[in-house]
C-alpha cells in the first residue's frame, strides 16, 4: 500500500507547475490525498514574492508541528521560494521540519527523502546554478495521479528572471533565466493532449525572453507556433510578458494565429516614468501605450490585463494619478494590483521615502473603485454577442450549470441541456454580465 503525501501550495501558477511535477516525481511511492492528517508527508510549496504570502506559510507549517507529535514517522518539507530565500534558517526557526528544498532543489525530492530516512537529519537543498538542466518529467503514458485531469494545464517554458526590477525578489530566488529545451516542451505537451487537456498554459517570469541566452533554440513566438502545431492542442496561453520585451513578431502571431487566445497579460506595474525608472522596468508609459495600441490595432477582440504595484518609494500623489490615467486609458479587462512590500536582497528595500500603510491602503483602494467600474463597463459589452467558450467543468456556484473561459479569458457560467461538455469548445450568448464573470445561454457545441 502506498504512503500518502498532502501539499499545500501558495503563489503563482508556476507553483502550481512545480506542485504537480513534485507529484508525479512521488507517484512510485506517494499517492495524493486531501487531508494532512492522514499524510506520511506533508510539503509546503511556498512563495515570498510579497511579504504577506511568506507569513501565511509559517502559520500553515506551524499547524502541522502537533501533528508530527502524533505521529513522530511524519515527514514535513518546505519547498519553493521562502525555501530557497531562507535555506537552513528554516530548521533554526521550525526544529520539527526536515526537507528545505529550493526553486532547483524540489527536482530531487526523491534523493532528499532517502538521505532523510537515512540519516534521520534535515537535508537542505537551495543551490542554484546558472547552468541547471531541467529533468523531463511525464505522467505515465497508461494512467494519471490526477483523478480528474483538468482541461486546461500549465507548462514550464523557462525559469528566473535576468531584469532585476528594484522591487522584486525573483532574480533572487529563482535564479537566472535557463529556458528548457523546445523538444522537452512538445513532448510535455503531447503526453497532456493525450490525457485530454486542450488548453496549454505556457509559462516563465518572463516568456518573451525564451530562448535568446541559448544556442539554436527557437524565439518565444516561433515556440508557440510549434506548440500550436500539434494536433489536439486548441488554445495556448501563456504568462508572464514584459512589457520590454513584447515583440512585433508575437503580437503578429497573437493575431494570426486562430489557437492562440486574444488574451495577454503585460504588467505595468507603475504609470510614472519616474517611478517606473526607480523600478527598473527598463521602458516608459509612452513605450508600454504603443504597444498597447499596436495589440488592439491588431487584435481588436484583445483582453489585456495587468499587475499593479501602489505605494513604491518615493510615489508622490501625483505619480498614483498618473497610474489611474493609465487604467483609464488602457483599459485592461482585470487588474492584480497590490501595496508595495519591502523585499530581502533588493535594492528599493534600501531606499528612502517610505510610503504610510494608511496611504498605501487608500491608493489601492482608489485603484480597485477605477478599475472596477472599467471591469463592469467591458463586461456589459458583452451582453448579446455570441462567445466561443471552452468548457473547464461544472460551475462552482451551481452544480447545474457549467462553466469555462472566452479566448480572451473571461469566465462564462452558462445552461446546457446537458453537463458532460467538459473539454467541448461551445457557443454560448451572454444574458448577463457580473463583476468578474459573465452569465449565459449554450446555443450550440462546435467542437468536442
Amino acid at each position: 500500500m502506498k504512503k500518502r503525501v498532502y501539499i499545500k501550495t501558495f503563489g503563482c501558477q508556476m507553483n502550481e507547475n512545480d506542485t504537480e511535477k513534485m507529484y508525479i516525481l512521488l507517484s512510485d511511492e506517494y499517492e495524493p490525498t486531501l487531508n494532512p492528517e492522514e499524510a506520511d508527508l506533508i510539503l509546503i510549496n511556498t512563495c515570498s514574492v510579497r511579504e504577506k504570502p511568506q507569513h501565511k506559510v509559517y502559520s500553515e507549517v506551524g499547524r502541522y508541528k502537533s501533528l508530527k507529535k502524533k505521529n513522530p514517522d511524519l515527514i514535513i518539507g518546505i519547498t519553493g521560494c521562502v525555501a530557497q530565500q531562507e535555506g537552513e534558517n528554516l530548521i533554526k526557526k521550525l526544529p520539527y521540519v526536515d526537507l528545505v528544498l529550493g526553486t532547483q532543489g524540489f527536482y530531487f525530492i526523491r534523493e532528499a527523502l532517502k538521505t532523510y530516512k537515512k540519516t534521520k537529519k534535515p537535508v537542505v537543498f537551495t543551490e542554484l546554478k546558472p547552468d541547471f538542466k531541467f529533468p523531463l518529467i511525464l505522467e505515465s503514458e497508461n494512467n494519471s495521479i490526477f483523478k480528474d485531469r483538468k482541461v486546461s494545464a500549465f507548462v514550464t517554458i523557462m525559469q528566473g528572471c535576468d531584469n532585476f526590477c528594484t522591487y522584486c525578489i525573483v532574480p533572487y530566488v529563482r535564479g537566472r533565466e535557463i529556458s528548457r529545451p523546445p523538444e522537452d516542451i512538445l513532448k510535455e505537451v503531447e503526453t497532456l493532449v493525450k490525457k485530454g487537456v486542450r488548453e496549454i498554459i505556457l509559462l516563465g517570469q518572463n516568456v518573451n525572453s525564451y530562448g535568446l541566452k541559448e544556442k539554436n533554440f527557437p524565439n518565444f513566438p516561433d515556440l508557440l507556433n510549434m506548440v500550436s502545431e500539434i494536433e489536439g492542442v486548441w488554445r495556448i496561453r501563456f504568462t508572464t510578458s514584459h512589457p520590454k520585451d513584447l515583440s512585433d513578431k508575437l503580437i503578429e502571431v497573437i493575431a494570426t494565429n486562430p489557437k492562440v487566445c486574444k488574451h495577454i497579460h503585460l504588467p505595468l506595474q507603475a504609470g510614472s516614468n519616474k517611478i517606473l525608472k526607480l523600478m527598473n522596468r527598463k521602458y516608459t508609459k509612452e513605450y508600454y501605450l504603443a504597444k498597447v495600441e499596436k495589440l488592439k490595432s491588431l487584435v481588436p477582440e484583445i483582453a489585456i490585463t495587468t499587475d499593479l504595484i501602489v505605494g513604491f518609494p518615493g510615489e508622490t500623489e501625483e505619480d498614483f494619478k498618473e497610474t489611474l490615467e493609465m487604467l483609464e486609458k488602457v483599459r485592461y479587462h482585470e487588474i492584480f494590483s497590490f501595496k508595495y512590500s519591502d523585499r530581502p536582497f533588493t535594492v528599493a528595500q534600501k531606499m528612502e521615502n517610505k510610503i504610510p500603510e494608511e496611504e498605501k491602503e487608500r491608493r489601492l483602494k482608489e485603484v480597485h473603485k477605477v478599475q472596477a467600474k472599467i471591469t463592469e463597463e467591458i463586461y456589459k459589452s458583452y451582453v448579446g454577442k455570441e462567445v466561443e467558450v471552452l468548457v473547464e467543468g461544472a460551475s462552482k456556484k451551481n452544480p447545474d450549470m457549467l462553466m469555462g473561459r472566452t479566448t480572451t479569458n473571461v469566465i462564462v457560467n452558462f445552461k446546457a441541456p446537458r453537463l458532460d461538455l467538459k473539454g467541448a469548445i461551445v457557443k454560448v450568448l451572454i444574458d448577463e454580465a457580473g463583476k468578474h464573470s459573465l452569465k449565459g445561454t449554450y446555443l450550440k457545441t462546435i467542437r468536442s
